[in-house]
């Protein structure tokens, strides 16, 4: 018999935004353009997340962590090679 292939799990993807910011929006087109669950988490109203952010990028947004992976900036790129999207 052969054994069915377990259905490839998502990377968890965190995308911390910020109100008015245009990159922003076009990160969540994205992630909603290419089926990619992802947590929204607004800097302005979550301190922590501010300054998470502040410690492991250059404090612009939008900023983007998959998996453990840190992303500043709406990086189409390096977003689609950390996902495994062609």
């Amino acid at each position: 018999m052969s054994e069915k292939k377990q259905p490839k799990r998502q990377k968890r993807v965190a995308l911390f935004t910020g109100p008015g910011c245009i990159w922003c929006v076009k990160a969540k087109q994205f992630f909603k353009k290419h089926k990619i669950k992802f947590n929204e988490i607004d800097i302005t109203k979550n301190k922590q997340a501010a300054s998470d952010c502040k410690k492991h990028t250059n404090g612009g947004i939008p900023v983007i962590l998959i998996e453990n992976k840190w992303i500043s900036g709406f990086n189409e790129p390096l977003i689609k090679r950390e996902l495994g999207i062609k």
